[in-house]
């Protein structure tokens, strides 16, 4: 309510001010026009007196002083007429100096200054002196800022220039220079005093009000920036020492921030990058709460900017030392304000870092150092919780990652990994994600057990648990994270055998730190990398004729087996079955036959004392029949032994469905084409028999419990399999045998028992059709199968 009612007030009083304002310019321009110089400078002096007002905002007084500006430069065309027409400018210049009040008589005292200056009635730098040393009677800030910065924008195309027909004497730029290094140094000293002045509540407001009218402050800066004769060794030696001091001094945190950042953004980027020791020098002295890391961040992208705009400018920053004026100096800042919250220190490297990968990218040790003080200025602070500050050590944590899209190059700084251990557990886990999405999206190979290993240690976050229970993880984000380890492990290689091992047995000692849940994600990628450099060593131990080598199939299966029993723990005893009939079928490849046995007996005892389920059962069943009909490195006692366990456990599976399929698979065993001497006709024949029996019983039981007999695929399977091998040449199935069991199929599908399934019966048609094609084909095939009846 009282803000409203203050904008309510402060509403009227603007427009009492602008109606006495035009009321008096009106009659003004009257006597204007009639060319009464006294009477318009009478009344331009009331009108001015509306100036004088202490009741209105900044942004209010803004609006009276447009209007009054806006007055002025027509009095100022008059004054212009009047000394075309002869009179004197020198009379007018002591004239206006009559006027009753001082801040009216100091408008009009500009006003004609301007045209005395055109006039070169006398040296303008005597009378620019002349004003700007009168202007301090006006000590109100808002007042005098307004009336300096009039100042100033009169006088700004009459400056002492290079080439200004104002110029003068010789010693015009210094003259100039120094003429609006005076003016904003009173202006500065007037914005500050604002802070001082009106009750401690109104703090936030003046706050408010002085944010307003920083502009007319920083155009001075601006002015200098813009004149000609500024070189560089003049920027060096007065202007910028003149600006810095004064900043300092003010020693209001408002005023030291907004004038470090006009400096930055108006003068030019190699006065910067000359003047550099000069500028930062001053950062340490300015108040601890001003916002040190925005302005440096500023000037060093402003740097960075200048670097990159040119090749040519490279060896300036080298000869400047740029890198090790920036690093020492954001080093004293830090010292100096002890308060600085952690991400602000943080923000200041990473800014730094930014600076060092866009001017020096093929500074590796820039980049470390960089890191390298970081973790110095942090690691005697508490632990970092602060999400900020956290953000900014991922953001120091990505920049070389995303400058040079390789993960190897990060791994060569050693700092790295100490500043990723500031982070927290959970922020660890997102930078490691965002590390393996870079070598992913780079393709980037990791080719030394020496990198792997400090590279598993920058991602310790994914593969080992920390300080968080896996039950506090969602699911589906920890299986997205482990199967992206997962993908990594596939990108680790090296051509030199020796060295791929090292790799695989550095991944080795991290993975299976990593718990059990993570294991079944991380364990078969390993072993399937290892199986890889097996089949590159494939017959190497028969050429190294005693050579003692480092990676040989032997130690490699041997560290294999070690690390699928690690699986053991999870429990996942299906995968490390799996895992098992890997390793036996690349030890077959490599004519090893001890350790294939070893692998299928490993194999066998998981599945005797591990897998219970019985759907699992028949899986594993089905992938050992599978395995081992591929085997060829046995001799004739392994072999009968791991089959005759194969077609035992077969017939012990749970349900009679399965115990069929499994029994009537086996014959595969016995049956190999492509292997000379396993044609075991006979053994053939008594799986497929044992199976059609096990057929029959499952009939049987299916009649008795529900009434009616089971659909006939298991017979029409068995079918397949007598086709098969009779196809073969196998000389134990008969075509005798192929129609009793083709009428037996006929007799259950015609049978009032039986349950017509339309996916069976259309198995069967299909077989038939397949031995009328075989019939049609001729030749000895056609023969043969002339035989069967159909």
């Amino acid at each position: 309510m009282l803000l409203e009612t203050n904008s309510e007030d402060e509403e009227k009083w603007l427009a009492e001010g602008l109606a006495g304002l035009q009321h008096n310019a009106f009659f003004m321009h009257r006597a204007l026009d009639s060319n009464n110089l006294r009477d318009a400078l009478k009344y331009s002096a009331q009108m001015l007196s509306e100036l004088r007002t202490s009741r209105l905002s900044p942004h209010k007084y803004y609006e009276l002083y447009m209007r009054a500006f806006d007055e002025l430069r027509k009095l100022e065309m008059f004054f212009k007429e009047e000394a075309k027409r002869g009179s004197s400018v020198i009379d007018l210049y002591e004239l206006v100096q009559h006027s009753g009040n001082i801040l009216p008589r100091m408008y009009l005292l500009c006003t004609i200054g301007s045209v005395y200056i055109k006039s070169k009635e006398a040296p303008s730098k005597d009378i620019l002196k002349d004003i700007v040393e009168m202007c301090r009677g006006i000590q109100n800030p808002v007042r005098g800022l307004f009336l300096r910065s009039y100042l100033s924008q009169i006088s700004r195309d009459k400056l002492l220039d290079i080439g200004s027909e104002y110029e003068g004497d010789g010693d015009g730029v210094i003259n100039a220079v120094e003429f609006v290094l005076q003016n904003f140094t009173e202006m500065n000293k007037l914005w500050v005093r604002m802070h001082y002045q009106g009750p401690v509540r109104e703090k936030e407001k003046r706050v408010k009000e002085r944010s307003e009218l920083r502009d007319l402050v920083g155009k001075n800066l601006h002015v200098l920036s813009q004149i000609d004769g500024v070189d560089l060794d003049m920027y060096k030696e007065i202007v910028l020492p003149r600006v810095l001091e004064q900043v300092v001094n003010c020693k209001d945190e408002l005023a030291q921030h907004y004038l470090m950042d006009c400096i930055i953004q108006v003068f030019p980027d190699e006065y910067h990058l000359q003047t550099l020791e000069l500028l930062l020098g001053a950062c340490p002295q300015l108040q601890p709460t001003v916002d040190i890391l925005t302005v440096l961040s500023q000037l060093m992208d402003r740097l960075s900017n200048y670097a990159a705009s040119s090749p040519e400018v490279l060896p300036e920053f080298l000869q400047v030392e740029a890198f090790a004026k920036l690093s020492t100096y954001i080093g004293k800042v830090i010292d100096s304000q002890t308060e600085m919250p952690t991400f602000g220190t943080i923000g200041l490297y990473v800014s730094l870092l930014t600076f060092t990968l866009r001017v020096h990218p093929d500074r590796l040790d820039y980049v470390d150092q960089v890191l390298g003080a970081c973790v110095k200025k942090i690691s005697g602070k508490p632990k970092i919780e602060d999400s900020k500050a956290t953000k900014q050590i991922v953001a120091l944590l990505s920049a070389p990652v995303e400058k040079y899209n390789d993960i190897d190059t990060a791994l060569k700084l050693s700092n790295y990994p100490r500043i990723m251990d500031h982070l927290d557990n959970a922020t660890k886990k997102i930078m490691a994600v965002v590390i393996i999405q870079s070598i992913m999206n780079n393709n980037t190979c990791i080719s030394t057990a020496d990198k792997v290993e400090a590279l598993f240690e920058l991602i310790k976050g994914l593969i080992k648990d920390l300080d968080v229970t896996l039950d506090e993880l969602d699911e589906e984000d920890f299986q997205e994270e482990q199967n992206s380890v997962a993908r990594l492990i596939h990108m680790l290689y090296n051509d030199d055998p020796g060295e791929m091992l090292e790799i695989i047995c550095t991944v080795r000692k991290h993975v299976l730190l990593g718990g059990p849940k993570r294991l079944a994600f991380t364990v078969p990628p390993l072993i399937f990398s290892a199986l890889k450099l097996v089949r590159r060593l494939q017959g190497q131990e028969r050429d190294v004729d005693g050579e003692d080598v480092y990676a040989t199939p032997k130690k490699i299966f041997q560290i294999l087996n070690q690390t699928i029993e690690a699986l053991s723990s999870v429990p996942s005893p299906e995968l490390a079955l799996r895992l098992y009939l890997q390793c036996a079928q690349a030890a077959n490849d490599c004519d090893l036959e001890p350790i294939a046995y070893e692998f299928f007996t490993q194999a066998f005892i998981l599945y005797e004392e591990e897998v219970a389920d019985s759907k699992a059962q028949v899986t594993a069943i089905q992938l050992i029949i599978g395995t081992l009909q591929r085997m060829n490195v046995f001799g004739v006692e392994n072999r009968d032994t791991l089959t005759h366990k194969a077609t035992g456990y077969s017939a012990k599976l749970l349900k009679k469905p399965d115990q069929c399929s499994a029994v009537y698979a086996c014959s595969h065993l016995f049956w190999v084409d492509d292997q000379d001497g396993i044609k075991d006709g006979e053994r053939v024949l008594l799986c497929l028999k044992r199976a059609l029996k096990i057929a029959n019983a499952a009939q049987q039981m299916a009649n008795v419990a529900k009434g009616s007999s089971g659909p006939v695929t298991l017979f029409v399977e068995i079918l397949n399999k007598y086709l098969y091998f009779f196809e073969k040449g196998n000389p134990q199935i008969t075509s005798s045998a192929i129609n009793g069991l083709i009428e037996l199929i006929m007799t259950e599908m015609q049978s009032d028992n039986s349950n017509s399934v339309p996916s069976a019966d259309a198995f069967f048609s299909s077989t038939l059709r397949y031995i009328q094609y075989q019939k049609q084909k001729g030749g000895s095939i056609g023969e043969k199968f002339e035989l069967i009846k159909v």
